[in-house]
């Protein structure tokens, strides 16, 4: 019987590149994100290529009703999800005392509040079942504090945390959770957050990663039940030098990296 996977933040990037890649393997998809035209254009080439079915749902993640919207409408169109994708999420570049608070407040919501409430919505479901999946998109911000883009790299470091937790929690359950810790990667995640012309952006050291490389890796690794996915050597070194080296010089590096 064929598996059903909810991918948020949908329409572009690795949410794009991860509802292929599911779909590829024959899971029915339930594509969510705010551009309605852009989902159902993505919907008719996924089921053009994949004989999958492909339901589309238009929401704004950075409204607190919309995680329960999006729950109702799934039980309405009477589909069981299998796996859910909490990859919605945007950052935003800046020194704290400059930025909009409610460009942050929003993200908060996307990056940390919405994905916990459909965790918890969706688990339930899976618990039930006793079988199901939990992918969720962090960064390998998540290994660090980030000076001017102090926010952004917090909500990460919440998802990693929280996920990690839960992976533990549900252990033996038949359910698992994993978090997906991507560097920079070309997508347009850059643009939005105003951070294309930062130290780590233009770096050509970094060797920055596509979305259908770090799809890959996330899905495989979803698969195999790891609880941390890390794409690429360089992401993996960054994130364990972050981690044993000490927090004062790691503080100056990254804001070093990410100014202009």
């Amino acid at each position: 019987m064929s598996k059903n996977a909810l991918i948020t933040g949908a329409s572009s990037g690795i949410g794009y590149e991860l509802a292929k890649r599911f779909a590829e393997d024959g899971t029915n998809l339930v594509l969510v994100a705010r551009d309605e035209a852009r989902l159902a254009q993505i919907a008719k080439e996924i089921q053009a290529a994949q004989r999958v079915s492909v339901k589309v749902i238009r929401a704004d993640l950075s409204r607190a009703a919309a995680p329960a919207e999006v729950y109702r409408e799934t039980q309405r169109a009477s589909v069981a999800v299998d796996y859910l994708v909490n990859n919605a999420g945007f950052g935003l570049g800046g020194p704290f005392l400059d930025t909009d608070l409610q460009g942050e407040l929003d993200m908060l919501q996307v990056n940390v509040v919405s994905l916990v409430h459909l965790t918890k919505l969706y688990l339930q479901e899976m618990r039930a079942r006793r079988l199901g999946g939990i992918l969720n998109v962090a960064s390998t911000a998540a290994f660090q504090p980030g000076p001017l883009m102090s926010i952004y790299y917090a909500s990460k470091a919440f998802v990693l945390s929280f996920t990690e937790a839960i992976a533990e929690e549900l252990r033996g359950s038949g359910i698992t959770a994993t978090a997906l810790c991507p560097g920079p990667t070309a997508t347009d995640f850059h643009r939005r957050a105003k951070t294309e012309g930062v130290r780590l952006i233009k770096s050509k050291a970094i060797g920055m990663m596509t979305a259908r490389e770090v799809a890959e890796i996330g899905y495989r690794g979803f698969l195999q039940g790891r609880v941390i996915v890390i794409p690429g050597l360089f992401n993996k070194l960054g994130a364990q030098s972050a981690r044993i080296s000490p927090r004062f010089a790691v503080r100056r590096v990254v804001r070093k990296l990410q100014e202009s």
